[in-house]
């Protein structure tokens, strides 16, 4: 949900706004390639929902997303309905774990990306609390820790 995570990868996304998907929960349970958990929407009936935030993208960057986020490595791409902050219905894309472990914990700069972003967005506030609870851990590669969190950095002396 990070602006400035997302630009990284993909410099022409340009946020929509927030959004809702309706039956769907937040989870922090796909393996990712660095052995830790990263962030799944999954499909239940009895969950309130996940906030997020809709993205435009130039279609020419799609497979540098794509390759960023692992498709085909962990997830696959899921047509969703979400409601817009105004209400309008809007189909998006999203991708969805493919392969989870409900042991894995996130590690803290993850953690801090998804948060950031739910902050920044205004995203409701128990919802970030909920977020800001997660259990995270510290990454054993602190060159990797520093090198995701410096586009805040970044970004804080480009203003």
């Amino acid at each position: 949900m990070s602006t400035a995570r997302l630009r990284a990868r993909v410099p022409s996304a340009v946020a929509l706004g927030r959004a809702y998907l309706p039956r769907h929960r937040l989870a922090f349970h796909k393996i990712g390639r660095d052995g830790s958990a990263k962030c799944d929407i999954v499909s239940d009936d009895h969950a309130v929902g996940v906030h997020g935030v809709v993205f435009v993208i130039d279609l020419a960057e799609r497979g540098m997303l794509d390759e960023a986020e692992g498709l085909g490595r962990g997830y696959g791409v899921q047509q969703v309905s979400v409601h817009a902050s105004s209400g309008e219905p809007l189909d998006a894309f999203a991708y969805v774990a493919t392969a989870v472990d409900p042991l894995l914990r996130p590690y803290a700069w993850y953690l801090h990306h998804v948060l950031a972003g739910a902050i920044e967005h205004a995203l409701p506030h128990d919802y970030v609390a909920m977020i800001r609870d997660t259990v995270a851990c510290d990454d054993p590669d602190r060159e990797r820790h520093a090198r995701e969190l410096s586009i805040y950095v970044d970004r804080i002396n480009n203003r």
